[in-house]
């Protein structure tokens, strides 16, 4: 009798079909759902509009539904089995987003909290799915499948597809690491026993043909991964994940077949494989970082994060494509003694790569501790000498420091936390995480904790900015408008004898515009230059912000003040800091000190600047809150200290000066208009509401949009914003001080001059701006209206300045 062969089942065209169009549905609600959700936040973030926390959570409830609905019906009662299985994967899956909706509520900076509410979810779900298992069993289904064959192929892929993130990203805090490798291979578990009881049990029974296997079973595990991926990341890493996991779904069914009678025994190999694809950027990419306000514009993490994701799409789509021409002939038996040496071998090679080519260490985790008992320095401005003035906050404010400090310093130098003192504001920044915030906010000398992010490291430097500008032959535009060519023509008078703080991104020191200005040019940078940032020995700048708004100052062609000194400080070498950086050169601008020396011991008052210009703002995302600096600034008023500060670009919604420095009464806080004297839609407006105390600001307006100053390599740059605005107002100020060195350290004096020499708005001619009042003078959309710098050192040569 001749042996009959076993035909094969017949195709199911509807199946595939539909299971095609829905895999097409998968990814394209799911990258809607997340890309334009993360998109606005991050616009709305740029604009410093409150992001709703109610928001991710609804939208992950969407992207549930959208998803879930479609395939509930045909889970369970689509007939033919391989596609009964795929849909029955896919609608356990979404289950995964419903377990994790609770981690999207966590606010920026909490990816900790995050992190714990994620294996929470996942912790949850796992267990449910083995009691779905179990039940099975219990109803006559497939037994709980015990895993066999070899486990480090999953290393290998890892390795052969990972190996960017290590040498291009840099770690979090050891906290972080911890709880991100608990996430992940929570992941892996539950993606792992998802696949293989769920999927490639029934494909095996029902299609023996290994290249249809192969097509079909990468297919469902790429959608698979893809719903599962876009639940666990948070901050836009969901987007990563969502890249990245997917593009492994051919290369995990190959593993899963290798050396194995059935591949669904191989489900802890592929738990292990997506564990390890989901850790690599979870652990070397902070999430926060990916933020559009760090990388629009610069080369930054996100940047580096797309070039990793694609080549780990690129190896791993390699992977699967060779695994499919091979399918025929995957060995049923491999040497795992080979593969043990292959997984050891490209380990140490990845881990070489990190030490060598990448960012070893910990980054992360630093906390602002603000002491409740702040120094009262408010009798310095009865002092009459201005160096003694300044020395006596210097010296009351370090010693309050060591004196209240002195307790939690020691307890911290015996648990060997490392810590750095601040006196300007009473705070520490400490290197700790959840368990040290807590103990630290129980400790009766503290008022509160925050945030300080720091931002890791980057593969390579930042390249150097270029402006596309050269050298003004005529006075720029922005100069005539206040009056400073016509301060320097009547009167002679160009800030000499003035000194400039600059806190910023930096300064390129040697630019024809303010070498000459610059206080250390002799090649003596002690006491003239800080970088916390990255210890550069000599004034440098990257990203230009800092030159052009120097520049704006007192450059020698473009600046309101060209006969001032300067010096400068690093608070923003990329384009998101902390409190304690922002702190550490606002402690510089008071009392300089050696780039080697501690500020609490070898700072010199005499040599702090008189006027400070600072065009930048430190939002939640950095770390502050509405008073995080208030008391340096009062200190700085205190001692004499002019403290200039942009209002913001946050556009023209009412109550947009929500951030420090801007916000404060102690500061003087600029708006921007432009070349007809409009007011800038972008400029920032009043009342301040973050802190309840509803006053007015903006103080005064200035150029602003399209101000042409110096950049890097000796170039020129138009640029616009009130962080253009701010340095006129400074220049103005050395000016004013320069032509009658009796207002130098007579804050409010210097201000009422200001203020009642401001050219007020033109309501007719440009119509009332948002937040404006005719009526009212100032009023929250132009304060008193433009800084007139000749009006203003006309009246400060007379030496009046009545008081209202």
């Amino acid at each position: 009798m001749q042996e009959q062969v076993p035909s094969t089942p017949p195709r199911d065209w509807a199946g595939l079909i539909i299971a095609v169009l829905l895999l097409g549905w998968i990814h394209i609600i799911t990258w809607a759902i997340h890309g334009i959700t993360w998109t606005v936040e991050q616009l709305l973030l740029i604009g410093g509009i409150d992001w709703p926390l109610w928001v991710w959570p609804v939208m992950a409830l969407l992207h549930f539904m959208f998803t879930a609905l479609p395939l509930l019906p045909l889970a369970w009662l689509w007939r033919h089995t391989p596609y009964r299985a795929v849909f029955q994967t896919w609608a356990l899956a979404t289950l995964f987003i419903l377990c994790l909706i609770p981690a999207r509520s966590v606010r920026i900076n909490g990816e900790q909290w995050a992190a714990l509410l994620q294996i929470f979810g996942q912790t949850v779900y796992l267990l449910g799915l083995i009691l779905v298992i179990w039940l099975r069993q219990r109803q006559g289904g497939p037994r709980f499948i015990r895993p066999q064959g070899p486990y480090m192929p999953a290393v290998v892929l890892a390795v052969l597809t990972g190996w960017t993130w290590p040498a291009w990203g840099a770690l979090g805090s050891p906290t972080d690491v911890v709880l991100n490798l608990l996430s992940t291979a929570l992941l892996g578990l539950n993606a792992g026993l998802l696949i293989g009881h769920f999927w490639l049990d029934p494909l095996e029974e029902s299609d023996s043909r290994p290249v249809w296997n192969i097509v079909l079973g990468g297919a469902a595990i790429n959608g698979t991964l893809g719903l599962m991926g876009s639940a666990l990341g948070f901050n836009g890493m969901q987007l990563i994940l969502l890249l990245t996991l997917p593009a492994f779904g051919w290369a995990l069914i190959v593993l899963s077949r290798l050396d194995r009678e059935r591949p669904a025994t191989g489900w802890l190999t592929v738990a292990l494989a997506v564990a390890l694809a989901a850790a690599a950027p979870t652990l070397f990419v902070d999430p926060d970082e990916l933020a559009l306000v760090l990388n629009l514009n610069t080369r930054d993490v996100l940047s580096w994060a797309l070039y990793a994701s694609l080549v780990t799409v690129m190896s791993a789509w390699g992977v699967g494509m060779v695994g499919w021409f091979f399918c025929r002939h995957l060995p049923r038996r491999t040497n795992r003694v080979v593969w043990g040496a292959a997984a050891m071998v490209l380990s140490m090679a990845a881990l070489l790569i990190y030490l060598f080519a990448g960012q070893p260490g910990f980054y992360g985790e630093q906390l602002y501790v603000v002491l409740k008992e702040q120094a009262d320095v408010s009798a310095a401005v009865e002092i009459k000498d201005y160096v003694e003035r300044r020395t006596f906050v210097y010296n009351t404010l370090v010693h309050h420091a060591n004196r209240t400090q002195a307790e939690i310093r020691r307890t911290l130098d015996r648990l060997h936390i490392d810590y750095t003192p601040y006196y300007l504001v009473n705070a520490l920044q400490v290197n700790g995480g959840p368990l040290i915030r807590f103990w630290l906010s129980t400790r009766p000398e503290v008022d509160r904790v925050l945030d300080s992010p720091r931002l890791r490291p980057l593969p390579t430097p930042v390249p150097p900015s270029r402006g596309e500008m050269y050298i003004p032959t005529d006075t720029p535009w922005n100069l005539k408008m206040i009056g400073a060519d016509r301060v320097w023509r009547e009167f002679g008078v160009t800030g000499q004898g003035i000194v400039v703080g600059q806190s910023d991104s930096g300064v390129q020191f040697d630019h024809p515009e303010f070498a000459a200005a610059y206080r250390g040019q002799k090649g003596d940078h002690d006491y003239n230059w800080f970088d916390p940032w990255n210890h550069t020995r000599q004034p440098t700048d990257i990203g230009g912000h800092g030159s052009h708004t120097l520049g704006s100052i007192l450059g020698k062609n473009v600046g309101v003040a060209p006969g001032a000194q300067w010096y400068g400080c690093v608070n923003l070498a990329r384009n998101l800091a902390n409190p304690a950086l922002y702190l550490d050169c606002l402690q510089f601008m008071l009392a300089p000190f050696p780039q080697d020396g501690d500020p609490l011991a070898d700072g010199r008052p005499e040599l702090g600047a008189h006027v400070i210009n600072n065009s930048w703002g430190c939002p939640d995302i950095e770390g502050c809150d509405p008073g995080a600096l208030v008391d340096a600034v009062r200190a700085l008023r205190a001692a004499g200290v002019f403290v200039v500060v942009s209002a913001g670009n946050e556009g023209d919604r009412c109550g947009s000066i929500r951030s420090p420095l801007a916000l404060y009464d102690e500061a003087f806080s600029v708006g921007a208009v432009d070349s007809r004297g409009a007011l800038a839609f972008f400029s920032s407006r009043g009342p301040v509401t973050v802190d309840g105390s509803g006053r007015t600001k903006p103080d005064i307006l200035a150029p602003g949009v399209d101000v042409i100053s110096a950049f890097p390599d000796s170039t020129y740059s138009i640029a616009s914003g009130t962080s253009m605005a701010g340095p006129h107002v400074a220049g103005v100020v050395a000016l004013m001080w320069s032509a009658n060195p009796d207002l130098i350290g007579d804050i409010e004096r210097t201000e009422q001059i200001l203020i009642e020499t401001a050219r007020p708005y033109d309501y007719a001619q440009h119509g009332v701006p948002t937040c404006g009042d005719v009526d009212q003078r100032p009023n929250n959309a132009v304060g008193y209206g433009i800084v007139d710098a000749y009006a203003a050192v006309k009246m400060a040569l007379k030496g009046v300045g009545n008081r209202e």
